[in-house]
Formats: structure tokens, sequence, C-alpha cells
């Protein structure tokens, strides 16, 4: 099925935005603002536990006009006209101005006393000739982007200014056909967001399934019969009766001695294509390498050896670089897939030093207790298995992610093709009618 188009058409004489319906103007916004302005850098030294809700970039998402307010920052209201002026009321639209051009959200009733910092636009309409989700959801499609992408300055931190956003133009029908198809809109992407959801739920419970057997598989083995002992090691608990218990320093070689950390300005002057790696990963790509051979790293320090939302131990491969904020390990039996994922399953909270700037030391990291299989045999058949659950899962994860990205591309592809009046939905508002599959061009 494939959305119908207008009667009639004419051209906008914007290169962006091509044809437009006949009855329909470009306007630009500061036709009909009310007010526009940004927070100042003041509010920094106002932060608080408590008191009113101050709206950050991180609150704005990417791809909807909905306030995020999940995580919000605090602020206790300065008295004078900088509280009142960068105040956010029902109905104001935010646009981001300092990162992530593009981004916009729409105030909504039921929000408590709000304030904006200086990285967002505040706008505030007469109303006259536009409805806020209108503009917001104008400013999420090609064409705000496109706009934006072309009026931002700067070098390394990419910026707008409020001539910039009041000057976007913006296709313009009457208020009650933006009402109509702000609604299509809202019901549509609605339906959209709850499948992504579906899709991004199902990947955490592959996930879990996944680290779930994995783990068991590196701490317990692949026979569900075989006797178990006591570890003498409380956190280890039961292990299988043959496996040997001592320190991880027995069966691995530390090789940090040989990485070399280099400022991120040293590493704009040698960018290259070799793999630069931190604590969490990859972080930049240089012109040279110091390994050349397949190796676990181990984050030394950082916020992720608490919260663990990215993985601790990976493997690096091929050449490559390390700084000093990854621990490199060399299994004396080669077995990286076991051992990565041995250290993986371990919780290394009670190894870890420091609040401020938690740190695990390479001599914690050495004298760590852990049960492994004595037989290298046997843990190259953990590591078979391993590769095994990853070839079941990982493709179930990768179809997912592709679902994912199908239905934000069909969502981005509806909201520009809505609010440049490329298809017609008006007779759509009312009517149950499900998403339809194709975008007329």
């Amino acid at each position: 099925m494939s959305f119908s188009r207008y009667p009639g058409y004419k051209e906008s004489s914007i290169e962006w935005l091509g044809e437009v319906p006949k009855h329909w103007e470009i306007i630009p916004l500061k036709r009909d603002l009310l007010f526009l302005t940004s927070g100042s850098r003041g509010w920094a030294d106002h932060y608080s536990d408590d008191g009113a809700l101050f709206i950050r970039i991180g609150n704005l998402t990417r791809d909807s006009v909905r306030l995020n307010l999940s995580d919000v920052q605090r602020v206790a209201v300065p008295e004078g006209a900088e509280g009142e002026r960068t105040r956010v009321i029902s109905g104001d639209i935010l646009f981001s101005i300092t990162a992530y051009l593009g981004s916009v959200a729409v105030v909504p009733e039921e929000i408590e006393l709000a304030y904006v910092s200086q990285h967002l636009a505040l706008v505030r309409l007469n109303g006259r000739r536009f409805l806020s989700k209108w503009v917001a959801y104008a400013a999420l499609s090609d064409i705000g982007k496109a706009y934006f992408e072309t009026q931002g300055y700067g070098g390394t931190k990419v910026q707008l200014s409020l001539d910039d956003v009041a000057n976007l133009l913006v296709p313009t029908p009457s208020i009650a056909e933006q009402s109509a198809i702000t609604a299509f809109l809202d019901r549509e992407t609605a339906k959209i967001d709850a499948l992504v959801q579906e899709q991004q739920q199902l990947i955490k419970l592959l996930k879990e399934k996944r680290q779930a057997v994995i783990s068991n598989a590196v701490t317990k083995g692949l026979d569900p019969h075989v006797p178990m002992k006591a570890s003498g090691v409380e956190w280890l608990g039961e292990v299988p009766e043959h496996w040997e218990v001592t320190s991880l320093k027995r069966f691995i070689k530390f090789l940090d001695g040989k990485r070399i950390p280099l400022s991120s300005e040293e590493r704009s002057y040698r960018q290259g294509t070799f793999p630069y790696y931190g604590a969490s990963g990859i972080i930049d790509y240089i012109d040279d390498f110091i390994f050349e051979e397949d190796l676990i790293l181990v984050g030394e320090d950082g916020a992720n050896l608490i919260n663990r939302s990215t993985a601790l131990a990976f493997i690096a491969t091929g050449q490559y670089w390390v700084n000093n904020h990854a621990h490199i390990l060399k299994p004396l039996d080669n077995e990286l897939i076991f051992w990565s994922e041995r250290l993986e399953a371990i919780d290394f909270t009670p190894f870890v030093s420091g609040s401020a700037q938690p740190k695990l030391t390479i001599d914690a990291l050495a004298n760590i207790q852990v049960a492994a299989p004595p037989d290298v045999r046997e843990r190259r058949a953990i590591a078979e298995r391993i590769a095994a659950i990853r070839a079941t899962i990982e493709p179930l994860i990768a179809e997912a992610r592709g679902a994912i990205t199908l239905l934000q591309e069909r969502r981005a592809a509806l909201i520009s093709a809505a609010v440049t009046g490329k298809i017609d939905v008006r007779r759509l508002v009312e009517a149950d009618t499900p998403t339809p599959d194709v975008i007329a061009a």
C-alpha cells in the first residue's frame, strides 16, 4: 500500500525541499516568534540535588520530538532576570545548538519548573502560523537536518547561532492541517517506537542468554554431571573437582611494559589506519603499531570497572597500539577465547581501588584467584563451545539490529514525507490504519 499525494504541487525554490503542495507556504520560523533565547554558562554554579529541572542536550532525543526526562540535572534557581529569561513552559520548542544539530523537543504540558542550558535554544511561538509540534517535526525531518548542517559553524564543536534557528524555513499548511498531520505522525511514530523497543528488548535478552551460557561454561565446564568441590574462595563457590584453583598469573604473561600512551594532541598529528586501544576498546586510529599478535586487553581504570557498560576483557587482533589504560595479557596456552571470557565472567569490584577514579592494578589482576581446567584440551573444548554459542546467538542479534535500522529509516522517511507534503495523510488521521510499507515518491 502507498500513500496518496496532494492534487497539485508547486516549486519551493529551495534546493533541499523541492516541490510542496500548491496551497502551502514556506515561512521562516522568525515570522511567528514570540521569544527566542538560550541559557548562560552561569547555571553550572547552581547545580544541586534538588530544586528545578535543568534541561540539557542529553534530554533531547535525536529521532523524536519528545523530551526525555529520565536523566535530569537540578538547579537552585538564581535570583534576577536570568532565571525568568530561561524558564521553559508547556509548548516551548528546544533546539540543540552546540552538538547533535537537529535534535529538537517540545516541552510537554505536565512539565514542572524547568530551565535550559546554554547549549539549547528556547523557542516560544505566537501560535498564529505554526504549531510547536509542527515546527519540531519539520526540524527533525530531512529538510531541517539539511538546513542545520549547512548553517553549523566551528571546528571540533559545531554550533548554531540563535539567528540560524530563527531563519529555519518551514513548509507551512494551515493550522488545522498541521494539527491533522502531527496527530498522524504522533500515532504512527509511536507504533514504530513500540516495535523498536521490542527489538531492543529482544537484543537485551539474547545478550543475557549468551553471557549466562558462556559464563557457566567457563566457570563450571561442559559436563553438568561432573563432581564438584569447594574452591576455598568465597566468590568462586564450587568448581569442578578436577579444576585447578590458583592465581591468574599462573596462566598469563603480562605485557604492560610494552604499552605507550599518546596524548590526543599527539594522535591528531599521527592519524592513520592502526587501531589505538584504551580501557574500553578502540578510541582512535594512528599511523603505527606496537603489537602484531592477538592478545587480551583488560581495562585498568574508569567507571566501566564498576558499571560494566561494555566488555572489560576483550581480544585485540592484527596490528595495533595500546595506551596505559588497558592491561595486556598473553595466555601461556594461547587460548584467547577461553581466557577473555573467563576474565569477563569475574566481578572485579572487590579488587578495584579508588572511588573517584576506579583502578584495577596489575598486582590485583595478576593475583586474582581463578578456577580453570588443568588440561589445555578442556580449555580448548570450552572455547569451541563458546564459538558455537556465538555462532547461534549473534546472527539473531544482528537480525534484530537490522530490523531496528529499517524501522528507524522508515520513521525518518515518514516524518520527512509528511511535513514536506510529499504524501497526503489527512484522511488517515481518524482511521485506525496501519503504517503503509511503501512511501510514494
